[in-house]
């Protein structure tokens, strides 16, 4: 009997991180990968400003002091160059690949891609494109998830809540949000919560956010003076702010995706030279869009910017980073949607000053309340932008007026213009979606190897009466005939009726045994979830997967068979939680 029982710790744990109610396991493994994403994004943001200071002659984030040419020649350059990189290695990067991994390729995120994400983004933040570090940071972090997972064989629902354990770390780190990290993972990338899920996603941002702690201290992003709300009669202002923002947002995203789905065949060279030319372009007149920008966001809460200042930065931001980010530049969106969101919310707060003097709330509050709107209405995802605001404040009295504009800013951007949120939007320029209906959500929280039937034996299609009689001597569930095209699988009881059926048979042809369970057999990874098993059925036609991994020699075995009853059987009738 080939009964594969796992044997070593490594296999136990992965037959239980298979099933969905794995919480210590998980949570181990949550720090670990909260850990390694706070390292590489450490890494990353030190070379970053290294590299910023190299090239600028001053600390990061001065391009506001370069002369004319250079505000035009670093970004255009810099453009050439990635052209260049992505021309030789022409791999996708950033949130939407993340997303796309999580949905189509059980969560596995390639090394290549994260290597070109890293110096991609080094190249396009430093040579003062108008995109953000928190793109690259996610994909560095999901990566960082997706290779703990990958090296300790993990099944694919583990994987995932791995690779959210990454994201949640990044985010974590960037902007010293921990919490704010854990609600954008599982909002925005993993678009579901689950119990099992939020420990692991928790302690990854906690340990990913203190090792960030030990090398830039405690301080948030950005530097914010105590905000809060002079009057509740300033709310239907808010209101008001919350629908302009919502604006601003659903023409954010639409031109980014407008960029996208018709630039997107363009050779690489010219895309990303023309993104660089265009941001060198726009920034001749106002630098202050060049780079994450969170100098331009600081200025805004601190009330040093003026009107016509904020009002250029609103719209120069804008369309600086739908076109870039739409021809294929590496870096991160959050980053500017916050300029955004700050110089707006700054320049409505500044017309609501000098309506009221002396009656209404600073315009860095109101800068403070932009922000989170235009996040929030831009991802569609109002709690991580709620939450965002909060810890980077550190003041609850911001939530209230907070709520109502990133309400109103997120309908007026769904409802009224019909946009949805930007990375799904980018990734159906793509031609792909993002399927997750509960069902999906069910069947892909458990490992495939939960419900494998581990009793089945190889067999050859024609078989003689000894050979089958000796086969049924060890009561195998299932026999895996592997040498048919294709091949398939039958109930070893199957077998056992057609022996007692023709008494004078001496060789048997197994297809040719009557049986309604036999169909063709599909292999998959040990690895997959229900949903992958599933879909490889459905893809072929299939009744049953059988179920492979790699031995010592190199090449396969089979460690089991699981039958399309055993999956639907998951949805349909199982009440255990998943």
């Amino acid at each position: 009997m080939q009964d594969h029982q796992p044997t070593t710790p490594l296999e136990r744990l992965r037959l239980k991180l298979a099933r969905a109610d794995a919480l210590v396991q998980l949570a181990v493994l949550g720090i670990l990968c909260g850990l390694l994403a706070g390292a590489v994004i450490i890494a990353f943001r030190l070379s970053l400003e290294h590299l910023q200071v190299r090239l600028l002659m001053s600390h990061a984030e001065d391009y506001e002091n370069l002369p004319w040419l250079e505000r035009f020649a670093w970004p255009a350059l810099g453009g050439l160059a990635l052209g260049l990189l992505f021309h030789v290695r022409g791999m996708p990067v950033g949130v939407v690949h993340v997303m796309e991994r999580l949905n189509y390729h059980r969560a596995v995120l390639p090394w290549r891609n994260a290597a070109v994400q890293f110096f991609a983004a080094l190249v396009s933040i430093a040579s003062g494109h108008s995109v953000g570090r928190e793109g690259p940071g996610i994909h560095l972090g999901a990566w960082g998830g997706s290779a703990l997972g990958g090296w300790l064989a993990l099944p694919g629902n583990s994987q995932r809540t791995l690779v959210g354990c990454g994201v949640a770390a990044a985010i974590g780190a960037s902007f010293n949000t921990p919490l704010a990290g854990v609600v954008f993972a599982m909002e925005v990338v993993l678009m579901e919560y689950s119990i099992t899920g939020f420990a692991p996603v928790i302690l990854a941002a906690v340990s990913g956010t203190a090792l960030t702690r030990l090398v830039y201290g405690p301080m948030p992003a950005f530097e914010v003076p105590p905000l809060e709300l002079g009057s509740v009669a300033e709310l239907p202002y808010v209101l008001v702010i919350g629908i302009l923002i919502g604006t601003l947002a659903a023409a954010f995203v639409r031109l980014i995706t407008f960029v996208t789905s018709h630039t997107q065949a363009w050779p690489a060279v010219l895309r990303l030279t023309l993104a660089g030319v265009c941001t060198g372009a726009l920034a001749l007149p106002v630098p202050a869009i060049m780079g994450i920008g969170y100098d331009t966001v600081s200025g805004a809460l601190l009330g040093q910017l003026g009107l016509f200042a904020m009002l250029a930065v609103v719209g120069v931001k804008l369309l600086a980073t739908t076109v870039g980010i739409g021809l294929g530049l590496p870096g991160g969106l959050i980053g500017p949607t916050f300029v955004i969101g700050a110089a707006a919310g700054g320049a409505m707060g500044i017309f609501a000053n000098a309506l009221f003097p002396g009656d209404v709330s600073s315009h860095g509050f109101y800068a403070m309340v932009g922000m989170g709107a235009m996040m929030g209405a831009t991802l569609q995802a109002p709690l991580a932008a709620l939450i965002a605001m909060l810890e980077l404040t550190g003041n609850p009295h911001i939530l209230l007026p907070g709520m109502l504009a990133v309400i109103a800013a997120g309908l007026t951007s769904s409802e009224g213009f019909r946009q949805g949120p930007v990375f799904v939007g980018l990734l159906r320029t793509r031609g792909l979606e993002t399927r997750n209906d509960p069902v999906r959500q069910r069947l892909r929280r458990r490992g495939v190897e939960a419900v494998v039937d581990r009793r089945f034996l190889r067999a050859p299609r024609c078989i003689s009466r000894a050979a089958a009689e000796a086969l049924l001597a060890e009561a195998p569930h299932w026999l895996l005939v592997q040498d048919a095209e294709p091949p398939f699988a039958i109930p070893a009881a199957d077998l056992a009726r057609a022996l007692v059926a023709d008494a004078a048979a001496q060789d048997i042809d197994l297809a040719g045994i009557a049986s309604t369970a036999r169909g063709p057999a599909m292999a998959v990874p040990l690895t997959a979830s229900l949903l992958d098993a599933l879909e490889a059925m459905n893809s072929a036609d299939a009744e049953l997967v059988y179920l492979t991994t790699p031995d010592r020699r190199g090449g396969e075995r089979v460690c089991g068979v699981v039958p399309r009853q055993a999956i639907e059987s998951e949805y349909r009738y199982n009440d255990r939680p998943l």
